[in-house]
């Protein structure tokens, strides 16, 4: 009798202790957990993205001052907002955070080739990565950027959150949100940006680390121009900026 007992001690001790480092996760996540509300009101100082680079830039004994220059939504050339919408995500404006007919594609591409499933990220999405969260694709991580994206939206409006995304996003090796990469690139504020400008900057966004404004690569030329293109298009997004 005694030696039924002890493995059943043993499965009790296990859950026990299964369910004390579970609750320890919830309350970790409920005492870090970013307080959307402020965003409506401050602009963040940092973002996990940046600290993420700034460690790698130390770890190899390098610098680790990145460029950034805040630009509130109106200070920003409607082309450059246009062109990172055609480029990441053309139903910023009609969907609530996800857009379902990208997925789907993204699962029906993935299937067909098989493998995991790519791109499809909304920019509230990307935002929440940017500000939040690590470039990891586990389903933990995916778990807490829906949460992070649905109280996104419904917290902030849509041109906030645009203003955002294009301040903190990377334009390039350490350059950070649309001010800073005007003047790097071009010598010229955020709301002088013409076109071709727009696109070569929302052509980055994929690949800030080999694609940006000077780049040789052929693929990045070929994204330039396929933006343009639909810039072209995309006549209808004039009304929404």
């Amino acid at each position: 009798m005694p030696s039924r007992r002890r493995p059943r001690r043993w499965l009790r001790k296990i859950v026990v202790l299964l369910l004390l480092f579970v609750a320890a996760v919830v309350a970790w996540e409920w005492l870090t957990w970013p307080d959307m509300a402020a965003l409506a009101r401050k602009n963040p100082p940092t973002t996990a993205f940046i600290e993420r680079y700034r460690a790698r830039q130390r770890a190899a004994g390098r610098d680790e001052r990145v460029q950034r220059i805040w630009v509130q939504h109106g200070a920003i050339a409607p082309s450059l907002k246009r062109a990172v919408l055609v480029g990441e995500d053309i139903n910023f404006f009609s969907h609530r955070g996800f857009d379902y007919g990208e997925i789907r594609l993204a699962v029906t591409k993935a299937m067909e080739d098989g493998a995991p499933p790519r791109g499809a990220s909304t920019i509230t999405q990307q935002l929440a990565k940017n500000l939040w969260l690590s470039p990891s694709r586990s389903p933990l991580r995916k778990l807490e950027e829906a949460i992070l994206t649905w109280q996104l939206e419904r917290t902030l409006s849509k041109r906030r959150i645009l203003e955002l995304y294009l301040n903190v996003v990377e334009f390039g090796p350490g350059v950070y949100g649309a001010g800073a990469a005007s003047q790097r690139y071009f010598g010229k504020a955020a709301a002088d940006l013409d076109e071709s400008e727009a696109a070569q900057l929302a052509a980055t966004l994929p690949n800030p680390s080999a694609w940006y404004p000077g780049a040789t690569s052929a693929a990045y030329r070929r994204r330039v121009s396929s933006i343009e293109r639909r810039m072209d298009r995309a006549t209808f997004l004039f009304k929404q900026l």
